[in-house]
């Protein structure tokens, strides 16, 4: 990772210790007030350095070396990898005085409860899975920190005196590489994943199903419908992120507050031509679906990044709407093959992934 990148992550631990003092406040006792704006004492400071920072670090490298992949971090929802780290996870969760358990999704909680039982719950957390050559901090960030914040609590004798029950959440699944398919975990939660997504199968034909059940987690659809959290028991939900685009860094800003989310739409294209010898059919006899897929790529780049030239003559489309494609649309290919891949065969087909990713501003949430 660059040493721009590294320096923005222990400016963002800020934003950790932030969340201790978020977590602090909700302490019900009356010495809390006196707690949280005193002047630390050097035991005080002391402890915040050891857990907020060093072990918050300390674990983060260790989380970046569970992978499924030798040379580079890699973990999928359900993989062995991810079933190890989920395992370390929930130790650190016990440590830290939470109570733990596992859903039927693969999301793994850890819970402490309030005085008042019968409170909103702040939810933290984040993803543990992972892209395929993904920076340790990409959602390991948002799990660590929480936990750290609140084992400090428990270090001071706090944690038994929240006013609000906390849940720390680590997603099984929020980055969709092994079954194409986003947000699994945190779609289950939301109550908004549909049962037909148990059926979708992985590039080895194993379903979303199949991959809870080897790893003794039974699903169906009933249980699933019994994951949402209804939005009355909860007070909040709170994700520390490491920026994963250039923007911060190229504004010199060293943090950012999220206003709004970017939706995402992948689509698979497929192009059939007409499978020939390289060598000897005529460029003007010629059906090259490889070349093809080359000209909507082009296209599908032109359109994110001038999506007005694109959308001038759009009846339905308001100059709002028109205004913020300009300013937050994006696409990616990032995934390409033919049929049969030889260097000396015109190539009969062509299939191609796409990702579309908008993000939604607070105006039309």
């Amino acid at each position: 990772m660059p040493i721009t990148k590294i320096s923005h992550f222990f400016l963002s631990l800020s934003i950790l210790f932030s969340i201790f003092f978020l977590l602090s406040t909700l302490a019900s006792s009356s010495s809390s007030s006196s707690y949280i704006h005193a002047q630390p004492s050097g035991k005080t400071r002391s402890l915040y350095s050891e857990i907020l920072r060093d072990e918050a670090v300390e674990r983060l490298y260790e989380l970046g070396k569970v992978s499924d992949s030798d040379g580079y971090l890699e973990r999928t929802f359900m993989s062995p990898a991810s079933v190890r780290a989920g395992l370390i996870i929930r130790e650190w969760m016990e440590d830290a005085g939470l109570r733990t358990w596992v859903d039927s999704m693969g999301n793994l909680h850890g819970r402490v409860e309030a005085i008042n039982a019968s409170a909103q719950a702040l939810l933290i957390g984040s993803h543990l899975d992972t892209v395929v050559d993904a920076g340790i901090f990409d959602g390991s960030l948002g799990i660590i920190s929480a936990i750290s914040a609140l084992k400090v609590l428990k270090s001071n004798g706090k944690l038994g005196e929240l006013k609000r029950p906390v849940e720390v959440i680590a997603f099984s699944d929020e980055e969709g590489v092994r079954f194409q398919s986003t947000f699994l975990g945190s779609a289950a939660v939301a109550g908004v994943l549909p049962v037909t997504a148990l059926k979708i199968s992985d590039k080895s034909g194993v379903t979303v199903q199949d991959a809870l059940k080897g790893n003794s987690i039974e699903i169906a659809e009933e249980s699933l419908l019994q994951l949402k959290y209804d939005p009355a028991s909860v007070w909040g939900y709170v994700e520390l992120h490491i920026e994963q685009g250039p923007v911060l860094e190229w504004l010199g800003f060293p943090l950012g507050v999220v206003k709004g989310i970017a939706g995402q739409t992948r689509i698979k294209v497929s192009i059939r031509g007409s499978q020939g010898h390289a060598g000897t059919v005529p460029m003007s006899l010629r059906r090259d679906p490889m070349a093809a897929a080359a000209e909507l790529i082009v296209l599908l780049e032109s359109l994110c990044k001038h999506p007005r030239d694109f959308l001038s003559d759009c009846g339905n489309c308001n100059e709002f709407t028109i205004e913020s494609l300009s300013s937050s649309l994006v696409c990616t290919v990032g995934e390409i093959s033919t049929w049969p891949s030889a260097s000396n065969v015109i190539p009969g087909k062509a299939r191609n992934s796409a990702k579309k990713s908008q993000y939604k501003p607070e105006r039309e949430c």
